[in-house]
Formats: C-alpha cells, sequence, structure tokens
C-alpha cells in the first residue's frame, strides 16, 4: 500500500511540474508587446506598383473601391503596425495583374476618419511585412 502511495505521489509532482513548464512556454511565447514593435521601413508613394497608387489615391478620395472588403476594419493580429485600438486600422486591396482573387497586396491605413489616414502602410505579402508610405522624402 505504501508504495502506491508513493506512486501517486510521485504523479502528482510529475503532472504538476509539466503544467507549470507548460505555462511557461506559453509565457515566453506570448506574442510581442508594443514595445517589441520592429520600426518600419519606408516607400515613397511613387515606389508604389502602379496599382497601389491608383489605391491610395482612392483612399484620398473616398473611395469608390472595387473590392468588397475594402474599407473594413484591420485587426493587426500580426502586431507588426504600431499597436492602436480596433477600428483605427482599414485594409485596401491593391490589384495585381493576372490574379482572380484579391491577391497578396494591400494597404492598411490608420486614423479616426479614413480618407484622412494619419498613416498608410503597403505590404506585398499580405501582412508579413509592411512599409510605411511617405509622400515626401
Amino acid at each position: 500500500m505504501r508504495v502506491a502511495q508513493q506512486a501517486v505521489t510521485r504523479h502528482r509532482w510529475a503532472t504538476t511540474l509539466m503544467g507549470l513548464i507548460l505555462m511557461a512556454c506559453t509565457f515566453l511565447v506570448h506574442a510581442r508587446s508594443p514595445q517589441e514593435v520592429p520600426a518600419l521601413s519606408t516607400m515613397l508613394t511613387t515606389e508604389l506598383p502602379r496599382e497601389g497608387q491608383e489605391t491610395y489615391q482612392r483612399i484620398r478620395k473616398g473611395g469608390p473601391f472595387p473590392y468588397e472588403k475594402d474599407g473594413t476594419v484591420f485587426g493587426n493580429r500580426e502586431r507588426i503596425l504600431p499597436r492602436e485600438a480596433r477600428g483605427y486600422y482599414r485594409e485596401y486591396t491593391v490589384r495585381t495583374p493576372g490574379e482572380r482573387n484579391r491577391g497578396a497586396r494591400r494597404i492598411v491605413c490608420g486614423g479616426p476618419v479614413p480618407s484622412e489616414p494619419k498613416a498608410c502602410y503597403y505590404t506585398q505579402d499580405h501582412y508579413a511585412s509592411f512599409r510605411m508610405i511617405v509622400d515626401k522624402p
């Protein structure tokens, strides 16, 4: 009987230890904090592909937009862009010639008024990376 109790005690300790290890791993892999957001490189509006320049002009004019999803809230789940309140960022499709769907290119703009964004960012790889769009060098 005493051997059985020792085995149960060891099992409980092992389970507790495994739980603590899993919690530590989860904590270490947790999403980036706002301080860890990398500095983004910039690009001039003239460096955008022609379709990107057209999308950027549409954003500044307030539309019209060819895709149903254009102007919808971008959640910034990747946490590459600076952290802002939900609803701050909106995404717009940059047409990709030869693609039948929306493709991977987007412009994401942030600000309280969609047609007057405080900052816009271009991604050509569906949110894996961004470059900040600037009007002047």
